[in-house]
């Protein structure tokens, strides 16, 4: 998908950067793939804001999207590439040879009409599903799961892959986005091919209202807030907020460490906050 400008016939125009949707399908959902969600306004049963900078939005639909691949050697032709409000990729609707239907995420170079299989050692093309263990070193590939039969967890987002490096004692080795290499267990699926609308992160929404639209709310800076408000308010003049940043509850922000998972850390061989190699 390639990315779309405006004319600037208003200040909102002026600027505005879209992905281009003319390929994906025009109509609804697929209905019984979808289900009615109601908004929180990022309140819980209490009725207390739990989640600040939510509020309003469009309507939206949720479609189920099969992230577990489990539907080994039944053969699927992609329907059509569908968007999907609830995530920044696209998603795609097979068929399956027993006429099942199921929405999946649609990974870059798949279009309408093409076939896709999961199994547990199937061809290496792009949409098609396997154990880790059977693909090849140095495959690119999304969806990945980190538990087997728990679906995918890794890499599910626009443009996002993870490249598998090597493999070890029953294991492979892969590389996240990030810059982290870890261990994930040969019997989780993954998905060959990255993710689609790799483009999502070029977008440049205009205007403010756009970004309502999707349901975010504006938040205030904290060194704009009293000192009864926030840590970093209060000052005469402009302060910049202090040494250390932190939340309005006083936890550190702003690329503080607070992972804390003893029980992971030796799946994890380089960290991502590791220097990269120049």
């Amino acid at each position: 998908m390639a990315l779309k400008n405006y004319k600037p016939t208003s200040p909102a125009r002026r600027g505005l950067v879209l992905v281009d949707k003319t390929g994906l399908w025009k109509g609804k959902p697929e209905k019984s793939l979808t289900e009615g969600k109601r908004k929180t306004g990022g309140r819980n049963n209490k009725g207390h804001v739990t989640s600040r900078g939510i509020g309003g939005g469009h309507k939206q639909k949720y479609r189920y999207v099969d992230f577990k691949r489990r539907k080994w050697d039944v053969e699927g032709t992609v329907e059509r590439i569908e968007y999907d409000p609830n995530r920044t990729a696209f998603i795609a609707l097979v068929k399956y040879d027993d006429g099942e239907i199921a929405y999946i995420l649609a990974p870059q170079r798949v279009a309408e009409g093409d076939k896709v299989v999961a199994g547990e050692k199937v061809d290496v093309k792009p949409g098609n599903a396997m154990l880790l263990s059977q693909m090849p070193v140095g495959t690119i590939c999304h969806n990945v799961e980190m538990k087997p039969g728990k679906g995918g967890q890794i890499a599910r987002s626009a443009g996002t892959y993870v490249q598998l490096v090597g493999r070890d004692r029953g294991m492979v080795i892969v590389r996240l986005n990030s810059g982290e290499q870890r261990y994930i267990r040969g019997e989780c699926m993954g998905t060959v091919g990255a993710v689609s609308n790799p483009d999502n992160q070029n977008q440049n929404f205009g205007k403010a209202g756009r970004t309502r639209w999707k349901g975010r709310k504006p938040l205030t800076r904290g060194v704009a807030k009293n000192p009864v408000d926030h840590p970093h308010g209060g000052g005469e003049g402009r302060t910049s907020g202090g040494r250390h940043p932190v939340t309005p509850w006083g936890k550190p922000t702003k690329g503080a460490r607070t992972r804390k998972n003893k029980q992971t850390d030796k799946m994890i061989i380089r960290s991502r906050h590791a220097k990269k190699k120049r």
